[in-house]
């Protein structure tokens, strides 16, 4: 069976970037001009166009240290995308990683709002919300995903979600008799287990991940609204989505 899950381990990150690259390169993702910001992190955000971002941070303390780390969809097994999309675009696959089908997709943004890494954008120009896919059309034939692929430091690894908690544990464990005491694995129980785990050798805010990732009371509150009425809302949405077009714009809500 394909694997389904990639491993990050952060103390092995050169930031070189080289998954941004593979995964422009594989998806036939454009560049964008950006600005610098004060910044090494370029680009400085995820866009309909940019699905994998290295993160810079710089600490102060006894001397300057960085973190590196790459971001992307982490493909949640309890997604809010998943189970807030009212017109089901966003679904888990036979893998159980999160894909958004954008022959349905209506672009609403519900997705890119409550989604609590803030992965998913709306290509407004397109009316359809993107992310990463985890190269789902490589993993289905036997490949490695193309970030997993480029790495040259070894710092991503790809496989079974089982293999891969085995290897971040062994790995956390090994880094804290090295000298990081807080060193740990993220992703095995935040938003019901992810399908990318990290080893981080600090918090995780200290990379710009989330501490404890929850759905915003709002959200629950919007989906038990959704669940009842959803081929109502679907319906809704797509009559909107066509009235706009037929105007020669778009709408979005």
């Amino acid at each position: 069976m394909a694997g389904n899950t990639v491993l990050i381990d952060t103390s092995l990150c050169t930031a070189c970037r080289g998954c941004q690259v593979a995964c422009k390169s594989w998806n036939e993702l454009p560049a964008e001009k950006t600005v610098f910001g004060g910044s090494y992190e370029n680009p400085p955000a995820f866009t309909p166009t940019t699905w994998t971002r290295v993160v810079f941070r710089e600490a102060d303390g006894q001397g300057v240290r960085w973190y590196f780390g790459k971001q992307q969809c982490m493909h949640c097994r309890d997604a809010v995308c998943v189970n807030m999309c009212p017109v089901q675009a966003a679904h888990r696959t036979a893998l159980g990683t999160v894909d958004i089908d954008t022959g349905k997709c209506i672009g609403c943004g519900i997705c890119q709002t409550y989604c609590p890494f803030q992965v998913p954008k709306v290509d407004k120009a397109a009316g359809k919300s993107r992310k990463c896919r985890l190269c789902f059309d490589r993993i289905t034939n036997g490949l490695l995903p193309a970030c997993v692929q480029a790495c040259p430091s070894g710092a991503l690894s790809f496989g079974s979600r089982e293999e891969i908690l085995a290897r971040a544990r062994e790995r956390a464990g090994r880094l804290k008799q090295q000298g990081y005491p807080q060193a740990q694995v993220y992703g095995e129980k935040e938003m019901g287990g992810l399908h990318i785990i990290y080893v981080l050798t600090a918090r995780p805010s200290q990379y710009g991940l989330p501490e404890e990732p929850k759905v915003s009371v709002s959200a629950s509150v919007v989906a038990e609204l959704l669940r009842p009425f959803q081929s109502l809302v679907a319906a809704s949405a797509v009559f909107q989505w066509a009235e706009g077009a037929g105007r020669g714009k778009r709408t979005y809500s």
